[in-house]
């Protein structure tokens, strides 16, 4: 019988020097890992991996909510040949930071990218570095293009739409974006991209695509509330344009769900959803069709259109 064995670590990072550095342990034998260990029955994985960070590092971390590295591979427990199945998170700690090893390790190092990749043994490392530090990099991009964002309202004469930004949510090196129209009021309250009632819905809907809603980057063609929930016009929509195609252009998604009539128009030029609704499109990149989730609140005759639409973009994600 197939032994599976898990593991949970956490690659700490600061900022020394205003550049970026990652923590690793060197053990007796000189080489250099991260913090991370086996799961105790019953624990959750986070839970492992903070720990485990804990015991090793003497560091209390708060890992990012949208960074998983998943790596497995073939190894021997209690005799027996197992899969290890290792998931790696990633936190910030400040560069004053105190680490403290432990005895299973005789020291550490902070090392740049550059320096990790150069120094580390193992491709499986290597491969984590290089994916954290393009997330990162990723990360402040658009942190950087959402403080500019959020300042169009002080500079647009007239400005008729919510002047809170509601900044888009999920891992900035997404496989799968989710576009919208704008954000309702909910969204206008919390700051946070659907959690209205289209939102518990649409995460239902990922779910039959089998995706989690941590895994897909979610934003919209406009991103500050139309009043009223009115449909944000042609110049509000072109005001907004470049930042909604600067955020792809960083992320750089393998597929685009687009949700409804208005991101439809804007994306690929096409005026009629009902006709398209369930395609997978391509053009700079893929496209997957569907009806907005709170055409589905509103009407429940679409529900079963949308449900049939999500099971499709499984199929379609399958393909790519």
């Amino acid at each position: 019988m197939l032994k599976f064995v898990y593991d949970g670590g956490v690659f700490v990072y600061s900022y020394r020097a205003e550049k970026r550095h990652f923590l690793f342990l060197r053990n007796g034998r000189g080489w250099l890992d991260i913090p991370k260990g086996h799961a105790e029955k019953g624990e959750r994985i986070m839970d492992t991996a903070l720990r485990e960070t804990k015991e090793e590092t003497g560091l209390d971390v708060v890992p990012d909510r949208f960074f998983r590295h998943s790596l497995a591979y073939w190894t021997k427990e209690d005799g027996q040949r197992a899969k290890k199945i290792v998931t790696v998170f990633i936190a910030e700690v400040p560069q004053a930071a105190n680490v403290r090893v432990s005895d299973e390790h005789v020291g550490y190092v902070w090392l740049s990218c550059e320096d990790a990749l150069r120094q580390v043994s193992f491709k499986d490392t290597k491969e984590l570095v290089m994916e954290a530090d393009s997330y990162l990099d990723r990360k402040a991009r658009i942190e950087k293009l959402n403080r500019e964002y959020r300042k169009l309202p002080s500079k647009v004469k007239g400005w008729d739409l919510s002047a809170n930004f509601v900044a888009g949510e999920g891992p900035p090196n997404a496989k799968v974006a989710v576009i919208g129209q704008a954000p309702g009021r909910s969204e206008d309250a919390s700051g946070r991209p659907f959690v209205g009632r289209s939102g518990q819905l649409l995460t239902k809907l990922l779910m039959i695509a089998g995706l989690r809603r941590e895994q897909v980057y979610i934003t919209s063609v406009v991103q500050f509330f139309p009043p009223k929930n009115r449909v944000p016009s042609d110049k509000e929509i072109a005001l907004c344009r470049g930042f909604l195609y600067r955020q792809l252009d960083i992320i750089k998604p393998r597929l685009v769900v687009v949700l409804g009539g208005v991101a439809l128009k804007e994306l690929l030029g096409i005026g009629e959803i009902m006709k398209v609704h369930g395609r997978l499109m391509k053009k700079d990149r893929n496209y997957f069709i569907t009806l907005h989730p709170a055409a589905a609140v509103r009407i429940k005759s679409n529900v079963p259109i949308i449900e049939s639409d999500f099971r499709k973009l499984k199929g379609a994600l399958s393909s790519l």
